[in-house]
């Protein structure tokens, strides 16, 4: 009987930590879709073109055998003008292969009037990926652990 207490203890706080580290993870992602609202609310709109696509590998921390099989990553660089008249280049900081854009395709950039050269293409990728990333990730760990806890409460 005693070995049994101790087992549901266990399951009890297997579960607790679960659902904690789905919640950090699904806090992480409300974080950045807040930082992502607020660029969009106070963010300028100008018109740019996408002038380079700049490859890359990125290699931190993988294994040689990681490194064969990686492909490269394709980030664009674009140009635009600021409201003040000045002419702005900028590497955006999601990239893909195959790239997302072209070179010499138009794109809208969304930048800071105040931080000009905090500047990302207005698209899913730049805003979204991330907060859908960590929300979606602590999402699914909270639910895993929940149907544990309630396995658990069922049983005793």
């Amino acid at each position: 009987m005693r070995v049994q207490v101790r087992g549901r203890g266990a399951r009890r706080w297997i579960a607790f930590g679960v659902i904690a580290f789905g919640s950090l993870f699904l806090v992480v992602g409300l974080i950045l879709a807040g930082v992502s609202v607020s660029f969009l609310a106070d963010a300028e709109r100008a018109r740019g073109t996408v002038v380079a696509l700049e490859w890359r590998n990125d290699h931190s921390g993988a294994t040689r055998k990681q490194r064969q099989n990686d492909q490269p990553t394709a980030y664009p660089v674009v140009e635009f003008t600021s409201a003040d008249g000045t002419p702005r280049t900028f590497r955006e900081s999601t990239g893909s292969n195959p790239p997302s854009y072209e070179e010499g395709e138009r794109v809208e950039v969304l930048y800071r009037a105040d931080a000009p050269e905090d500047a990302r293409i207005n698209g899913f990728a730049s805003l979204w990926l991330l907060p859908l990333i960590f929300g979606g990730i602590g999402l699914v760990i909270v639910g895993i652990g929940t149907a544990v806890a309630m396995v658990g409460c069922r049983r005793s």
